[in-house]
């Protein structure tokens, strides 16, 4: 049976406003140990911890590319940076508080001084509208991971963390749909180039981040063992079970599907083909 996030539709209507959330509202000290046995979800909170601190560098680079861009670069600047950044301290709290054992700065450290090299300017597009297109989809893929976990968490405090990230991402996802519309605006729709764009991101959104993160995290955990593909693998299949429990999927694909500017009998076609080519890629 499909959770009540399989069947909800992405609401794509626009960024909108809302009061911002400041980590100083979360009470982390209240936060329960109901999730401490689950070495999966550690794992999984961890790595985005990390991969949300780096966000500094990723700014950094796409201030560099859209730097002929005024809105989009002061977006970056002044909203997109900040809330990405307070998505990795939210999530840092939340782990110092549940297993208070665990050096993050040491396994950040290292996290950090590997991922540098991987997020780098030459992982761009060649054009400023694919590149939307493909933040796009990593905006998908954020929003859809922090859906997921709001969905499959139970601690009241960890719920409330990811309850805050999971608005933000959608609302960084809008962002920059609605810079790519003022590029299709201008330029034309590049309908082919924009799919091909979203595809190869798709395709390599399983590879690099997660396996950093994870190797670092792991060995900080297990001081003197040296992290093999095979754990890595064993928790990748853990992470499915959760996959398969409470990914959006029908969100997701609409969020793929939406750059495309697609009418909409050939949409509905088309999100419903992308719901299935991301069942056969995360359960394969």
């Amino acid at each position: 049976m499909r959770t009540q996030t399989d069947t909800r539709a992405a609401d794509l209507t626009g960024p909108g406003t809302r009061p911002p959330w400041r980590l100083s509202d979360i009470d982390f000290a209240s936060a329960g140990s109901r999730h401490r046995a689950d070495t999966t979800l550690f794992y999984v909170l961890t790595g985005a911890s990390f991969v949300e601190s780096g966000s500094e560098l990723y700014t950094r680079n796409l201030l560099t590319y859209y730097r002929d861009d005024a809105q989009i670069a002061d977006w970056l600047s002044n909203e997109w940076e900040r809330e990405e950044l307070q998505h990795g301290a939210a999530l840092r709290a939340y782990v110092a508080a549940v297993w208070p054992e665990f050096d993050w700065h040491k396994a950040y450290q290292g996290f950090l001084a590997e991922y540098s090299q991987v997020a780098s300017p030459d992982a761009f597009e060649a054009t400023p509208q694919l590149e939307l297109a493909a933040r796009c989809m990593i905006e998908t893929g954020t929003a859809s991971l922090y859906r997921m976990l709001y969905d499959y968490a139970q601690e009241p405090v960890l719920r409330q963390v990811l309850g805050h990230i999971r608005e933000d991402e959608v609302r960084h996802y809008k962002h920059f749909l609605l810079f790519l519309r003022q590029h299709q605006a201008l330029e034309g729709r590049r309908v082919l180039k924009l799919a091909w764009a979203i595809g190869r991101r798709v395709r390599e959104s399983q590879a690099d981040d997660a396996w950093i993160a994870f190797r670092h995290a792991f060995e900080v955990r297990h001081p003197g063992r040296r992290c093999e593909r095979s754990d890595f693998d064993q928790w990748q299949a853990q992470v499915q079970a959760i996959v398969r429990r409470a990914f959006p999927f029908r969100m997701a694909a609409e969020m793929l599907v939406a750059p495309l500017a697609l009418p909409v009998v050939i949409r509905r076609l088309a999100r419903r083909a992308a719901e299935a080519g991301l069942r056969r890629l995360l359960f394969t």
